[in-house]
């Protein structure tokens, strides 16, 4: 039982997850205020303490974004790395070699077979932090953040959003009422450590832009005689990386989340990934195990927010940028990319 576990959070698990199914306004129910977190019940207050209490190992590495701005494409960058282009096999697998931390608890990290990489939405002040660590920030153009984040939302019903529409989730984003918050604060917090050492600071765009070449930093970053010397002498292994985190091969992730019920529902607790079993405990299954709709990869596309943003709402987008980036240039990223 790790030390951080309180028995008080179990009452609470279920309290908020009771909470969540009541009737009202259903965009509204599923979040909470955790310790200055603003998270949905399926992040419970049990994990959640764990994972804020993770003291990282020497060598640990970090994923780390606001939600929808590349986090599973950088997930199997680096997974991809680290086993020469061997995917895993299966959803749960994944989950146990690619742990997310607030979700699993920092019993999912502790047991994560190295070298790997722990998934994290946390902002800089709530990341657990060790120069000895390594951290992949990922970030991605608030306009597509938006959208994607949006069918995010509305596809994975413990959100209970299946019926809510863009025009409701812009407003909840633009209010920071949404997963983990505001975006601007959560990037602007990373922002200012992109010139650390071991701090490696990425756009979903560049990424995009320069597949192989992003690949090849990501592998300098993670040891560059060991990893990124390796792949620019061993093009074959390059080549099978680059096809294993192809558009193409990742949708292939969409037949596995579709999948998730199936497996939550009939696997034996003991084949769980370390700290889902406390999800499950403390959670109403039938929140979890419901069928996901949608695509968790989508488009994977630079623009889609042109077709969903209506004037009105780039006017919105705009004073919002203009307010929260005062005196830095962070929007400096996207210069190229067509913003407004």
């Amino acid at each position: 039982m790790p030390s951080s576990w309180n028995p008080l959070d179990d009452e609470a698990d279920k309290k908020v997850a009771k909470e969540a199914c009541q009737p009202g306004p259903a965009r509204l129910n599923p979040y909470r205020d955790f310790e200055g977190l603003y998270v949905s019940h399926v992040f419970t207050d049990r994990n959640l303490r764990s994972a804020l209490s993770y003291e990282p190992l020497d060598g640990d590495v970090f994923i780390v974004s606001y939600p929808k701005c590349g986090t599973t494409w950088m997930q199997h960058i680096v997974h991809n790395i680290y086993r020469d282009g061997v995917p895993p096999g299966d959803l749960m697998e994944f989950m146990t070699m690619a742990p997310f931390l607030e979700f699993l608890g920092a019993e999912g990290a502790r047991s994560m077979p190295r070298p790997g990489a722990i998934k994290t939405h946390l902002p800089f002040n709530k990341q657990p932090y060790s120069p000895k660590a390594k951290y992949i920030y990922v970030t991605r153009n608030p306009y597509d953040c938006c959208v994607s984040f949006y069918y995010h939302t509305r596809d994975f019903p413990p959100y209970l959003f299946e019926d809510g529409t863009f025009d409701q989730f812009f407003d909840m984003f633009i209010e920071g009422k949404v997963d983990f918050g505001d975006y601007f604060d959560h990037v602007l917090s990373w922002y200012e450590h992109r010139g650390d050492s071991n701090v490696f600071f990425v756009t979903y765009e560049d990424i995009k832009k320069d597949t192989p070449g992003w690949v090849l930093k990501v592998a300098d970053f993670l040891g560059k005689e060991e990893y990124g010397d390796k792949l620019r002498q061993n093009r074959d292994v390059f080549e099978k990386i680059l096809g294993a985190i192809s558009i193409e091969s990742m949708k292939k992730i969409n037949a596995e989340m579709k999948k998730w019920s199936q497996q939550l529902a009939s696997a034996p607790p003991e084949l769980l990934p370390p700290g889902m079993r406390s999800i499950m405990e403390s959670l109403d299954s039938s929140i979890l195990t419901k069928p996901a709709q949608g695509e968790f990869v989508r488009k994977g596309i630079v623009g889609d927010w042109r077709n969903h943003f209506s004037p009105e709402q780039v006017d919105r987008m705009k004073k919002l940028i203009a307010l929260k980036t005062t005196g830095s240039d962070l929007m400096d990223l996207w210069k190229d990319t067509g913003l407004p």
